[in-house]
C-alpha cells in the first residue's frame, strides 16, 4: 500500500509517494480541519506504539505524517496543488518527527541538530492525542486573570481549563506559557469531541524571545497568525540571501481567531529532548488591552503587505544581482585583457635596445646588424692602444735598468 520506500531514519519520504488527499482519505477542497481530523484519526490507528507487531503500521504511519506536513501547510499545500511533489523538494521539504519514537540515539542526534541551530519539527506524542480524544486526562483550571506555573514531563502534557463568559468572549481572549528556563514546549488547544473527549484544534511551538522561550494564542475576532521558523529552513540553509527573503513566508493564519462563551481545553506539552519543561501559563481578557489590540492587527497588516513587497521584490533583486554577476566577470576580463596588451606593448619596446644583443654575441657582432660607431674605427682605436701599451713597458724597462746600472756605480 503506497508502493516501496526509503529504509532508515533518514528516509523523508516514501520513494513511490501517493496522493496526499488520497493518502488522508480526503477531497482536494477539504478545510485545514477536515485534513486535521483525519489525520488525527489514521496516525492514532498507524501509531507504532499501537502497532508493536506491525511493521507495515509503522510505514503508513510515516507515510500520513508526511501527508499532512504537506496539507496542513498553506504554502507548501499551494505549492503541491500547482506542481506536485516537485514543487516540494525543490522548497526542501522536511517532516514532523515523534520524539517519543525515536530512541535515545536518534533523539541525541535530534537534540544535537537543533542545538546546532537546525529547526527540528516535532509531533505529539500519539499517547497524548489518545488519553485527550479518550477524555481520561486530568483538566486543572485556569481561571481568567491568573496564571500556573508547573513542570511537565517530555513528551506528556498537563491540561487547563479556561471558562469565559459573553462579556470575556466578545472582549476577546489570550492564552500564554512562557519558561524563563527556555524550555521547549508547545501550547495546544482542543475542541470537544463528539465522543466527550478533547480533539487537537491549534498547536503553537515556543520560541525564544529574549531571556524566555514562549508561545501565545489570540483570539480576538480578526485574523491572527503565528510565525513558523522552520518554513524553507533547508532552502534559506543552502542560501543565505534566502534567509532574508523567507523570513516572513513562516507567518501562517491560525485555523481559529475567537471563543464562545463557555469553557475550553488548553494544554502545555513538553517538547525537551531529554528533561522537563518547566513553564508558566496565564489567560487574560483583552478588554483593557484594547489599545494593543488595535496595534497588533496594524502590524500584523504591515507584515502581510511587506511580505508581498518581498516577493515582489526578490524578483527584481534577483536580476540586478544576475546583472552585476555578468558585469564584474566583465571587469575581470576585461582588466586581464589590458594586462596582457599592456604586458605584449612593454616587451615591444623593450626589443629597441642593443644591450641584450652585445652581452649574448660572442663575436662582438650584433644580431640587427647595426653599430654605434662606423666600421674601422674599432680597429683604429684598438692599433694605437696597443701601440701605446708596449711602448710604456719597453720605457719603463729600459728607465729600471738604467736606474739599477747607475745604482752600481
Amino acid at each position: 500500500m503506497g508502493g516501496s520506500k526509503e529504509e532508515g531514519p533518514s528516509a523523508a519520504a516514501p520513494v513511490l509517494r501517493r496522493d496526499p488527499y488520497e493518502v488522508l482519505c480526503v477531497s482536494r477542497d477539504s478545510s485545514d480541519q477536515e485534513i486535521k481530523t483525519a489525520y488525527r484519526k489514521l496516525a492514532l490507528k498507524y501509531h507504532p506504539d499501537k502497532n508493536a507487531s506491525n511493521p507495515e503500521a509503522s510505514e503508513l504511519f510515516k507515510e500520513v505524517a508526511y501527508s499532512y506536513s504537506i496539507l496542513s501547510d498553506p504554502e507548501k499545500r499551494r505549492h503541491y496543488d500547482t506542481a506536485g511533489f516537485e514543487a516540494l523538494e525543490a522548497e526542501g521539504m522536511d517532516m514532523e518527527i515523534d520524539l517519543s519514537n525515536l530512541g535515545t540515539v536518534n533523539t541525541m542526534f535530534a537534540a544535537l541538530f537543533s542545538k546546532l541551530g537546525v529547526p527540528i519539527k516535532t509531533t505529539i506524542s500519539a499517547n497524548v492525542l489518545e488519553e485527550a480524544l479518550s477524555g481520561t486526562v486530568t483538566v486543572r483550571p485556569l481561571p481568567v486573570g491568573s496564571s500556573v506555573s508547573g513542570k511537565v514531563e517530555k513528551q506528556c502534557a498537563h491540561f487547563f481549563s479556561v471558562t469565559i463568559n459573553d462579556e470575556q468572549a466578545e472582549a476577546g481572549v489570550v492564552v500564554r506559557a512562557t519558561s524563563a528556563a527556555q524550555s521547549k514546549f508547545k501550547l495546544l488547544y482542543f475542541e470537544q469531541d463528539a465522543n466527550g473527549g478533547y480533539g487537537l484544534a491549534l498547536q503553537e511551538d515556543s520560541e525564544k524571545a529574549g531571556k524566555v522561550t514562549s508561545a501565545g494564542m489570540y483570539f480576538l475576532h480578526f485574523q491572527v497568525y503565528r510565525m513558523d521558523s522552520t518554513v524553507n529552513a533547508l532552502a534559506m540553509a543552502k542560501d543565505p540571501e534566502a534567509a532574508f527573503f523567507k523570513r516572513l513566508e513562516g507567518l501562517q493564519p491560525c485555523e481559529v481567531s475567537q471563543l464562545n462563551a463557555g469553557t475550553h481545553i488548553f494544554a502545555v506539552y513538553g517538547d525537551n529532548f531529554f528533561k522537563p519543561a518547566t513553564y508558566t501559563i496565564e489567560a487574560l481578557c483583552t478588554k483593557t488591552y484594547e489599545d494593543t489590540t488595535h496595534k497588533l492587527k496594524d502590524i500584523e497588516a504591515q507584515i502581510l503587505r511587506k511580505r508581498n513587497e518581498l516577493r515582489l521584490f526578490e524578483t527584481e533583486y534577483r536580476k540586478a544581482l544576475a546583472r552585476y554577476q555578468e558585469v564584474t566577470d566583465r571587469y575581470s576580463r576585461e582588466k586581464q585583457s589590458v594586462d596582457e596588451l599592456l604586458k605584449q606593448r612593454d616587451s615591444i619596446h623593450s626589443s629597441f635596445t642593443v644591450t641584450r644583443s652585445a652581452t649574448s654575441s660572442g663575436s662582438g657582432q650584433f644580431s640587427n646588424g647595426s653599430s654605434s660607431k662606423h666600421p674601422g674605427e674599432d680597429l683604429k682605436s684598438e692599433s694605437p692602444g696597443e701601440e701605446e701599451s708596449s711602448d710604456s713597458k719597453s720605457k719603463k724597462k729600459w728607465f729600471n735598468i738604467n736606474m739599477k746600472g747607475s745604482e752600481k756605480k
